[in-house]
């Protein structure tokens, strides 16, 4: 059983950032091909397909954005669009008619003040109807290549969990974890953190038993300890070749920095 870490809040910043890359480092080895899961093929269609991504699966949204697009290709034509025809194609994803309201008046901007162009700067992107940091974060880094951290529900929790910081409004969640990493792994870490979320570390029954930072987490223990009921708690697709980890080793080892 991993050795339980003393608390977070007697850590010292610099303890907490060798943690908190190491950690990283532990989670892009188990999931190296992390990486947005809404298709797209240009900025706005990232941007309109991670609106509709509220309240919703990603999966959802994918089966729904080719139709969508097909029939309304640019901004222009997502903002001319018929209500009700928009409604019933965006239906699937939940709360359809505030969606459709969403892509009709922010297309309705880019149109009359980006001339139908997705902007490139945050401070831009947040003036649009529907955009916050975190979708225009999630533009900005998958779109443009400008780094940037999608604070979700799945991010908030684990960063929580991990005792990265006690935050809980999104900017600064997003400001206490951009002190810890660099830069230029902003959003790479965005993918890591989500992915590891949404198959691993469970709101509900976190697989801690058989997750790759369990010995440096001072939540082990929230979840499922016992590896073999812990991997059976796994949600998530190997990258091709490659094998589940032998279950997590006992206490730290002197190479880990330990909280403090």
């Amino acid at each position: 059983m991993p050795a339980r870490l003393p608390d977070p809040a007697a850590e010292s910043p610099i303890a907490r950032t060798r943690r908190a890359r190491r950690m990283l480092r532990l989670l892009e080895e188990r999931y190296p091909y992390a990486h947005c899961e809404l298709d797209f093929q240009s900025p706005l269609q990232l941007l309109v397909a991670t609106v509709l991504s509220a309240q919703t699966t990603d999966v959802m949204v994918n089966k729904v954005t080719p139709t969508l697009f097909a029939r309304w290709p640019d901004a222009t034509a997502l903002a001319g669009a018929n209500r009700e025809e928009m409604e019933v194609v965006l239906k699937p994803t939940g709360f359809f008619r505030a969606k459709t309201e969403s892509v009709l008046r922010l297309s309705a901007d880019l149109v009359e003040r980006f001339d139908g162009v997705v902007p490139g700067r945050l401070k831009d992107l947040v003036t649009l109807h529907g955009v916050g940091r975190k979708t225009a974060n999630v533009v900005l880094g998958n779109a443009f290549g400008v780094p940037g951290l999608t604070v979700d529900t799945h991010f908030g929790r684990l960063v929580r969990r991990f005792g990265w910081t006690q935050e809980t409004d999104p900017v600064k969640v997003e400001a206490a974890v951009a002190a810890l990493l660099p830069r230029k792994d902003w959003t790479q870490a965005s993918h890591v953190l989500i992915f590891h979320g949404r198959r691993t570390c469970h709101a509900k029954r976190p697989a801690c038993g058989a997750c790759p930072v369990a010995r440096l987490c001072p939540s082990y223990g929230v979840g499922e300890t016992d590896p073999v009921k812990a991997r059976t708690l796994l949600a998530y697709e190997l990258a091709p070749g490659a094998e589940l980890p032998d279950p997590p080793p006992g206490p730290l080892s002197d190479d880990v920095d330990r909280v403090g």
